[in-house]
């Protein structure tokens, strides 16, 4: 288990910025018009700018959320989550990417929490495991889920992707035109045998594998793929 100290976190800081070339910031010093908003799950072996490869600033939005929610409830109803909504409606990025990944630990207690009533977290990560339920639960009674089988995790993570789309493609918040596409980041080997690759799930609610591949060129047929038929 890695530790770190005071002195460390301030020798990476500082060999990031003398790693910056002159100008780096330039650009967007003064406004942002980001490319996408990528809302993925916070996780410490899931990052957003490293699976996405991006080395300038401004170009990606990273939200992330306790299993990848793009909702959260305001006055007893459901709404699109302000760290999301907000570069959505005021960054102009036009593609907004919902990315889950494997053995997704929000995703796994909330599984938890349905099947054994095992809540014994803090109130903050109770709220979560809480707007997560409704999606377990319904996941669990699709005919598509095992519920029982040694992907049912994964599959679960990869029917939250599809929910979290379903929800944002319904909201009255989120402009019409906007491209939304759903990710499952596998560094466990689960889809397929590169580690580190974001295979597309759902575009704008289509979840047909072939028709997925017709959206992307050919030589990234092999990043499309569903547990999930």
């Amino acid at each position: 288990m890695p530790e770190t100290t005071l002195r460390e976190l301030l020798e990476r800081n500082a060999r990031h910025a003398d790693s910056l070339p002159e100008g780096y910031f330039s650009a967007v010093e003064t406004a942002q018009e980001p490319a996408a908003v990528s809302i993925c799950c916070s996780d410490s072996r899931v990052s957003q700018e490293g699976m996405w490869h991006i080395e300038e600033p401004g170009w990606l939005f990273t939200p992330s959320t306790i299993g990848n929610l793009v909702w959260d409830r305001h006055d007893g109803e459901l709404v699109v989550d302000g760290s999301v909504l907000y570069p959505i409606a005021y960054t102009n990025t036009g593609v907004t990417v919902v990315v889950g990944h494997t053995g997704c630990g929000a995703v796994a207690a909330t599984l938890a929490a349905v099947r054994d009533g095992e809540r014994d977290v803090p109130p903050g990560v109770a709220k979560c495991i809480g707007l997560l339920e409704p999606v377990i639960e319904d996941g669990l009674a699709d005919d598509r889920i095992d519920p029982d089988g040694e992907s049912t995790l994964d599959q679960l993570v990869e029917y939250n992707v599809d929910r979290q789309i379903a929800f944002l493609r319904d909201s009255d918040d989120v402009p019409a035109e906007e491209e939304i596409f759903g990710f499952v980041y596998d560094f466990q080997g689960v889809y397929g045998d590169v580690r580190g690759r974001a295979y597309l799930v759902n575009a704008n609610g289509e979840t047909d594998v072939e028709t997925l591949r017709t959206l992307v060129p050919d030589e990234f047929e092999d990043h499309v793929h569903r547990l999930i038929q």
